[in-house]
């Protein structure tokens, strides 16, 4: 595997891979890996012929009073694992590669999606993504990303972005691929937030799958949503618990012949943790 710092080498070996008719596959991370990074990466030698994986802590997503300075960087045993299972590329830009001083940056909105639910919560969290989102994408100039299941809302809107860049010819087409959401055997969704977590913390997070569960039993909207309050921990605080469409984000009032989506987010502890279930009733 090979470890990469700058735009121009890394431009240059894509370029040389590109020559020889590979497909490139992209998983941009923060870092701090677990089996969902790993997962995504698998997938990504499965559907691509050669894998370029980033590791960025992006600042414009982090807002006042968020974790970018104690966020987890370990890029050690990030490149580890990364060579174990069998990356072509770690590309680990400084922030000056990413953000240049004299470089003329695209500034993206999220719009009005993000700025609901996680996008209420964190403020310009969404335009932080994208921008750097897109920034990546012109940097790798993949064929193919691979983007985790959990993050349902940052999904939506780099799928929305490319579709919109990709329709009128600013983009050159890259598929985006939605992988499963990877959990323990108690359904604890994997984060890198988890390592915050003491192991009586652990088992409150578990309940964020199992109000979720007990949710998606019903098709209301009002009583989805009183069966998932009651069955999450009370150490959990409840940021959001919300029925909404599968794509649009739009809240629903019953599931009933749809493809819908609970999301939630809580707070155990100062961590604050996300998850979603995708509920399809339209067979």
């Amino acid at each position: 595997m090979q470890l990469i710092q700058t735009a121009h080498e890394l431009a240059e070996v894509v370029a040389e891979q590109k020559r020889a008719g590979r497909k490139i596959g992209f998983v941009p991370t923060m870092g701090a890996l677990h089996q969902g990074h790993a997962a995504l990466v698998e997938r990504a030698k499965l559907e691509s012929d050669f894998v370029v994986v980033s590791i960025f802590v992006n600042p414009l997503q982090f807002g006042a009073g968020e974790d970018f300075d104690k966020y987890p960087r370990t890029l050690d045993v990030d490149a580890r694992l990364l060579s174990d299972i069998g990356a072509d590329v770690l590309f680990a830009p400084s922030a000056a590669e990413i953000y240049p001083a004299d470089g003329q940056i695209k500034r993206l909105s999220a719009g009005e999606l993000g700025e609901v639910f996680e996008g209420k919560t964190r403020p310009g969290h969404f335009d932080g993504m994208l921008t750097v989102v897109n920034r990546l994408f012109d940097l790798v100039n993949p064929d193919l990303v691979f983007f985790g299941a959990k993050d349902a809302q940052q999904v939506a809107l780099v799928r929305r972005m490319l579709n919109e860049q990709i329709s009128v010819g600013e983009r050159a087409p890259i598929r985006l691929v939605e992988c499963e959401t990877v959990r323990d055997l108690a359904g604890l969704a994997l984060s890198s937030r988890n390592r915050y977590l003491s192991e009586h913390q652990v088992g409150v997070a578990r309940t964020l799958i199992a109000a979720l569960r007990e949710a998606a039993k019903f098709e209301d909207r009002a009583k989805a949503l009183d069966a998932g309050k009651a069955a999450l921990s009370p150490e959990a605080r409840l940021d959001y618990l919300e029925l909404v469409d599968a794509d649009s984000f739009e809240v629903l009032e019953s599931s009933k012949g749809k493809k819908a989506r609970l999301i939630i987010a809580a707070y155990v502890g100062d961590t604050r943790l996300i998850d979603n279930l995708v509920i399809d009733r339209t067979s």
